[in-house]
Formats: C-alpha cells, structure tokens, sequence
C-alpha cells in the first residue's frame, strides 16, 4: 500500500505523546539513570506468542506508525512536569533534566517490512540503543504494533474466506473502539486485502479508496412522490437537453416491470420510491440504493428497477443494490434473476453489470459459506466483526530484553512458555528453487547466515527433539534497518505475500 496523505509530526506527537505509556517505564528509566546504567547499550525483541484466530499466520503491520513515533519522541515542558507530579516526591530533581533532553537519535530499529506474513515466536522488530530511551520506547511500540497486526491479519482472513475476485468494503468505524481504532482500522484493513473503507478521513490522510451510498434513515424519511423536487428535473445525456419529467417516466416503467414480474401495485412503497427518485436525481450515476428496508421483493427490488430503467433511458448507468437482512445468498440470487429479466425484456444491457452488495454482520465464517451457496453477491460490506476482531481481542505482542552491554539477556518465568531466547539474532527466510518460501530461520546474529545450496539442520521452535534438513535455493534477510541516528530509512515492502513456518537454526 503507497501511502499518499499521512501524519506530519507534529500531528502525530500529539495522537502518540512519549507519555502515552506505562508509569514504570519512567520508574525504571530513574532506577537506571540513579545507577548510572541509562546509557548501556541494550538490545529489546518485539514479538508474539501464539498466531492469532487459531490460524497459522499473521500480517505485521503498525511498522510507519512506529517509525513516525520514533522520530518525534521528545517530552515537552509539560510533559516533564507532569512527570514531576506522579513520580515519587524523593526522585532527583535532575533526572527531570536528563528526560527533556531525551529522543531517539540513538536508537537503531530493526524490523520486518510492513505487510509481511510472520509467524508466532519470529522477533519482527529488534530495538537498540541506551537502555533507558529503548525501555521508554516499550509500552507505545507494543500499542502501535498489536492492534494493527491484529486487525490486519483478521482482514487476510477475510480476504482468503471471500476469494480474490469478490469486493471487500470496511464499514466498521461506528463500531470501531474509538476514533483511533476506527482510523486504524480502516488503514490496516486496506493492507489486509480490503477494497474500499467508508471511513472519510481514512481516504483522506492515507489514499484509501472510500465507498459508500445511502442508509435506510434515507429511505424512511420519505413518505410520497410530493416530496420529490424538482418534479421536473432531469436531461437525458442521448436526446434533447429539455428537462424531462422524471417521476412520470419512472411510474411508466414500474408499470411494466410490474407487468413483467407479476407484481402487485398496492404492496409498493412510495416513500421508498421517493427516496430512490430523489437520490437518483442528486446522484444518477451513483445510483446504488440499499432495497430491504421494507420488503425486497415485493418494493425495493421494483423500485429500483423502475429507477433504474428510467436512468437508462435518459443515458445514465446505475450502479445496483445492497441488501442487509435476511438470507442474503437467496435474495442475491433473486434478485440477480430479475436483473438478467429486464436487461432481456427490456434490452437494456446495463442490467447485465449491476452489482450486489451484500452487508448483514459478516463473519468470517459466514463469509467462507457465501462460497459454498448459489449466490450473486459481487461486494460484501464487512464491520464489526472486522475491526473489533471479535474472535481474538488481541494478538499479545510482547517486548524482551535480549542483551546489555553485549551480553545475553534471559526470562526464564514460572511458565516455560513465557521464557525467552537470549541474545541478539537474525532472522532468514528460506526460498525453494520455485520461489516459494518455505522456512523462517531464527539464529544468533553472530552466526554466519545460510548459504544457498548448502544443507542446514534446522529445530522448529517449541519442539525438542525433531530436526529436519533443507537446502534454501535463495535465502532473504527478513528484517531491515528502518531507523538510525533519528532518521527513518526506505524499507522496501513486500511485493508478495507468502507463507511459511519459523524455526531455530542447531
């Protein structure tokens, strides 16, 4: 994903501030500055435990926003006596001197491009620099990274449900947790594989593509035909440049599509009519109604049509419906049988590229089954169950003192899944002669790395005794420095997305 409107700075300081973290962050910063250890150089591991939706992947994403957080860390004067108020009354008064001088100019991060499939114990980001600044750095990484890992991979897992070729609209920023993460969201949503956001400020700070109609509050606050206005408004693009009475043409040909249907008259809403024909003139080549809000099949569907027919005539091409209740594979199919009626009867042939857009509270799952029905579906609208990722709250990324002063560092815990592999390491991904990735490799960073055509005795993580032989035919370093000296280095992205499974090198 290119980028093309982001945060400046400053913008971005004041939605990520250095203080938007843990207090014991500061705590320990003092404790190490008291000891004179605040500038030992120190070696920190950003990575998760498990891959999440009990699935086998994850995308890594939250990456630029890390970066544009490093970049402009530094406490203000306010921040600073802020800092003064919470810490204890006995801390040295200048330690608050040595924190408003603080920033990132000598941290050095290492990381996985953004959109990269990885996989659980990989570390995708390894932060160096003085001990005190990366420790400070811990709590806003982990909150850039865990979310917007998580809600992009939960939108790969969309995407791999729906298949390549059906439209994915996000429309989850009303359920979103908050601003930000209906805004995050929305941003790495479109990393994952979706099409389109209906989040406004999405489009506008990162380029996303919006979409977006009409809701069935429109529909309803209609009630006849009177409420139309003009009556007399619109000129056809193929004749004479005269208004044309919009509302007779419209009847005339709902009179025949009701004909053509069997359908009665008396069961058809006018407010439903009023709100297609008024929307129809604002927008006659956007025209895309959501049709259920009272009866599909015996109004909406009809009314559409008879719109639809007469936005032909005049030389305009509508677009087509959604539906958001109900069976939506049988109803697609209903409808997509109507459409391929009126384009034979009528011979209108831009019957035959109306879309369908399909939005009632998508599940992954219900997504998978759209492919196992008869269906007509060419759009699905995707919310709450996207960007709250109702099936995992979080991905649990953690971040790990690998090494100080050049000497390996080690959590063992009470829980042996919580222990870490000491030291600084680097990680390879290993390519088959089709290239394919096959293998993520985790070994020391001063071990020499794999070489091509060469046989390596690799043990996958979290198993003891199993060994397995592989010959890469191309071997990638995974990681790549993104950040040094305070300034963000071009990361190439990834051009494409593949999966593989992550072992430690014997």
């Amino acid at each position: 994903m290119t980028i093309e409107r982001c945060f400046n700075d400053e913008q971005f300081t004041r939605r990520v501030p250095p203080l938007l973290t843990d207090l014991y962050q500061f705590t320990m910063a003092y404790a190490y500055w008291r000891t004179g250890r605040h500038q030992e150089p120190a070696v920190f591991e950003l990575f998760f435990r498990d891959n999440p939706f009990g699935g086998g992947f994850s995308l890594f994403a939250g990456l630029h926003d890390c970066l544009l957080f490093l970049r402009s860390f530094r406490l203000t004067d306010q921040d600073v006596e802020f800092l003064r108020s919470v810490l204890p009354p006995d801390t040295d008064p200048a330690f608050f001197q040595f924190l408003r001088g603080l920033d990132c100019s000598g941290v050095t991060l290492r990381s996985v491009p953004e959109g990269t499939v990885v996989f659980a114990r990989v570390p995708l980001m390894e932060v160096s620099g003085p001990l005190a600044v990366v420790q400070l750095l811990e709590t806003s990484l982990l909150c850039l990274v865990n979310y917007a890992s998580l809600v992009c991979s939960n939108a790969a897992r969309f995407r791999l449900a729906a298949g390549p070729k059906r439209k994915l609209l996000e429309m989850g920023l009303r359920r979103a947790q908050g601003p930000d993460g209906g805004l995050t969201a929305s941003r790495y949503t479109y990393i994952g594989g979706f099409d389109f956001s209906s989040n406004v400020q999405a489009g506008f700070l990162f380029g996303i593509p919006v979409a977006g109609t009409m809701a069935h509050s429109y529909i309803t606050s209609f009630t006849s035909l009177e409420e139309v206005w003009p009556q007399v408004s619109m000129c056809s693009l193929l004749q004479s440049k005269d208004p044309v009475d919009i509302i007779s043409l419209t009847k005339g040909w709902l009179s025949r599509v009701c004909e053509l249907l069997g359908a009665e008259p008396g069961k058809i809403s006018e407010g439903e009519l009023a709100s297609f024909l008024s929307y129809a003139i604002a927008y006659p080549q956007n025209f895309l109604p959501v049709i259920d809000s009272y009866s599909v099949a015996c109004s909406g569907l009809l009314n559409f049509c008879a719109v639809a027919l007469a936005l032909c005539e005049l030389g305009y091409r509508p677009v087509g419906v959604r539906l958001d209740s109900g069976d939506l594979c049988r109803q697609s199919v209903d409808v997509h049988r109507v459409f391929r009626l009126c384009s034979e009867h009528f011979s209108i042939s831009a019957f035959d590229s109306l879309i369908i857009v399909g939005t009632n509270n998508i599940t992954e799952q219900s997504m998978a089954e759209l492919n196992k029905k008869e269906n007509a579906i060419d759009v699905v609208g995707v919310g709450t169950h996207l960007v709250t990722c109702t099936q995992q709250p979080s991905l649990g990324c953690v971040y790990k003192l690998v090494e100080v002063r050049g000497k390996p560092k080690m959590k063992i815990s009470e829980d042996p899944e919580k222990s870490t592999v000491p030291g600084r390491k680097a990680v390879y991904r290993l390519v088959d002669a089709e290239g394919h990735p096959f293998l993520d490799l985790v070994c020391l960073a001063a071990e020499s790395p794999p070489e091509v055509g060469g046989s390596l005795n690799c043990y996958p993580l979290r198993c003891d005794d199993s060994c397995i032989s592989v010959i890469p035919a191309h071997v990638a370093c995974l990681r790549q420095d993104v950040f040094t000296r305070g300034q963000v280095r071009t990361a190439r992205g990834c051009s494409k997305v593949e999966m593989s499974r992550p072992v430690a090198v014997s």
